[in-house]
């Protein structure tokens, strides 16, 4: 049982780490759950403090993900419909362009869509670089706080075994 929730433990914390940059995977969650399923390991040594801590990390970069592209693009007074662009040039750039429209995606994306709502391109291009400033500071977020958790994991899984 050991082995196996090493196993689940270290897949959640890989999984994790590539969901930090792929939309369809839940990356921080997922790494949480790996540290939380070495908790049921006989000999592990995480602290409660330590979960504690990843769990409000968890929420923070979650709630935070959502939020500053939204927020960056609304300051820049961008419309809904550069919103909208920059999820759907994230995810048509995922799977037409991998892994550069992952990141060139959502600034054309927003840029387009700001152009739609009759906005100059100059308005638009602003919209479309404050939006892109969002997916990456966010992205940064989830792959650093999902690179500690599949640190932790690692290191924890080898304290078990030895």
């Amino acid at each position: 049982m050991e082995t196996l929730l090493i196993i689940i433990a270290i897949v959640c914390g890989i999984v994790g780490l590539a969901g930090s940059i792929l939309p369809a995977l839940p990356g921080a969650p997922l790494s949480f759950a790996g540290l939380v399923a070495l908790l049921f390991c006989p000999g592990a040594n995480i602290s409660s403090s330590a979960l504690w801590v990843g769990g409000i990390f968890l929420v923070i970069v979650s709630v935070l993900d959502y939020i500053a592209p939204i927020w960056l693009t609304n300051i820049s007074g961008g419309s809904k419909q550069a919103t909208r662009g920059s999820v759907a040039g994230m995810i048509a750039g995922l799977f037409f362009f991998p892994p550069w429209g992952l990141v060139i995606g959502p600034f054309i994306g927003a840029f387009v869509g700001e152009l739609m709502a009759h906005a100059s391109t100059g308005k638009a291009l602003k919209v479309a670089l404050m939006s892109f400033i969002g997916f990456l500071l966010t992205t940064g977020m989830k792959i650093v706080y999902s690179g500690v958790l599949l640190f932790m994991i690692i290191k924890e899984s080898i304290e078990i075994v030895v």
